[in-house]
């Protein structure tokens, strides 16, 4: 799963749905969520990009998108955030969530 930092997410997001899991190295949920975000990368290839930004080297870009508590995790939509999750989200409950969004 790619690490992005301010300058690629803002090219990425341009480009079409973009799930981006804010995480950091210590935190446990986050630790417990990659391995789901693994799971359903291949399930979305095509549809949605997932792609991961660690808030301890780009704190300002968290702060620009106001995570608080990680794990956080925003869909963007045509450039604009449609959805943030907060926490760890098992697998079948993100794919929902993922779908419902998809046209």
């Amino acid at each position: 799963m790619e690490l992005v930092n301010r300058q690629q997410l803002e090219e990425l997001t341009k480009q079409g749905m973009v799930l981006v899991d804010f995480f950091a190295t210590w935190c446990g949920p986050c630790k417990m969520l990659g391995p789901v975000l693994e799971e359903l990368q291949p399930k979305y290839e095509g549809k949605i990009k997932i792609v991961k930004v660690d808030v301890d080297q780009e704190s300002e870009l968290a702060a620009q998108y106001q995570v608080m508590a990680v794990p956080t995790m925003l869909l963007f939509k045509n450039n604009e955030v449609v959805k943030q999750m907060q926490g760890f989200q098992a697998a079948p409950q993100l794919s929902a969530i993922l779908d419902s969004f998809l046209d």
